[in-house]
């Protein structure tokens, strides 16, 4: 497990980002865990979570010209990860989006340096991946290439199609998606001290029975 997934489990923990439990999803499942990145919510942890970012995108290996965030909590990540990248040597343009288009001024939805070249996308986690999709369009309309996005966390977790929300993208947008951890990443981590025994077992069981192939 490389040092900068190590770091952002352990902020996940502490900022309640990560909870176990029973948590009811939009698809109707009851899960042993919940993930909300909106937890974190202060300028430390948000510094810590945009170096973790950082880093799996250099570890990636993907060749990239700027970052785009998708609205809403894609904005406040582009932009860290962008400061955290400069903090490194490396200082990239961002943009991101609004929701709604702006009649006055500049006008427009897309925010930020004009989209070209290969652009990363930044998000947290991918359910639906409606907000992704969009922000494919939204790259490819303004003339420049998505090649990957960089999430939070791949639940590894089937869906109607019988792939995952991961799979169905790079499947459906033809870009790469990077997790910063894995559930089975997780479940290492946790087996290390950090999760009961109980909670452990649950989140096995729930993996065995909706989880896809890593």
């Amino acid at each position: 497990m490389s040092a900068y997934q190590t770091e952002f489990l352990q902020l996940a923990l502490a900022n309640d980002v990560l909870k176990f439990g029973q948590f009811t999803l939009k698809s109707g499942r009851q899960s042993p865990y919940f993930f909300n990145l909106g937890k974190i919510s202060s300028g430390a942890s948000m510094l810590t979570l945009s170096r973790a970012y950082a880093q799996a995108l250099a570890a990636s290996g993907i060749e990239y010209d700027m970052l785009f965030g998708p609205a809403y909590k894609g904005i406040p990540l582009v932009t860290a990860i962008a400061c955290a990248l400069a903090e490194g040597g490396r200082d990239v343009p961002y943009a991101y989006n609004r929701k709604e288009a702006k009649d006055h001024g500049e006008g427009g939805t897309l925010v930020g340096a004009p989209p070209k070249g290969r652009v990363v996308i930044v998000d947290d986690v991918l359910t639906a991946g409606t907000a992704l999709r969009q922000a494919v369009q939204l790259i490819r309309d303004a003339g420049a290439e998505p090649v990957a996005a960089v999430i939070a966390l791949d639940r590894q977790e089937k869906g109607p199609s019988g792939l995952s929300a991961v799979q169905e993208m790079e499947r459906d947008a033809n870009i790469r998606v990077v997790p910063l951890v894995t559930v089975q990443t997780m479940l290492a981590y946790l087996s290390g001290g950090a999760a009961d025994d109980a909670t452990l077992a649950a989140i096995r069981a729930y993996q065995a029975q909706y989880g896809v192939s890593a």
